[in-house]
């Protein structure tokens, strides 16, 4: 069986959009690509509201844990694809070696949604389904997992 297309996305924290997308690329296309995501400055866990609005879509986040993307770098890890989803943290994510390619897609920290928790809730799953639309219909020159799948 040929190895898996290896796909990293990277955020400030691991801990809300990062976690998004890796878990609906691993459900859309987990067959077919190796998925996961980091840390610049990882938390201590999942935000609480990232892991409800993924509850909502039968994804569960409770027991995920934020990782450093320095550690993955520092392992050797190699990528074919790092994409990052934060509006901060492009300049400062490492070059992984070997033939990667870097793609930039920034969605709102969950972390930052503010009002009551019903309008907290409803912010984050903006940024959720924001996310998942980029993923299934992502604009002409972005990342597209569907691409890579129909090689």
């Amino acid at each position: 069986m040929p190895r898996k297309t290896r796909v990293l996305f990277i955020c400030r924290h691991n801990s809300g959009r990062s976690q998004i997308a890796e878990a609906y690329l691993k459900k859309f296309a987990g067959d077919f690509l190796a998925v996961e995501s980091a840390g610049l400055e990882p938390a201590e866990k999942v935000d609480p509201l990232v892991v409800a609005v993924m509850q909502e879509e039968g994804i569960d986040l409770t027991d995920k844990k934020p990782r450093s993307v320095f550690a993955l770098f520092k392992a050797g890890e190699l990528y074919a694809h790092v994409i990052t989803v934060c509006h901060d943290s492009e300049s400062q994510c490492p070059i992984f070696p070997g033939i990667t390619k870097r793609w930039y897609c920034p969605f709102p920290d969950p972390a930052q949604v503010a009002g009551t928790p019903e309008e907290k809730l409803a912010q984050v799953r903006r940024i959720r389904d924001a996310i998942k639309h980029w993923l299934l219909e992502p604009p002409d020159g972005a990342f597209s997992f569907k691409a890579l799948i129909e090689k």
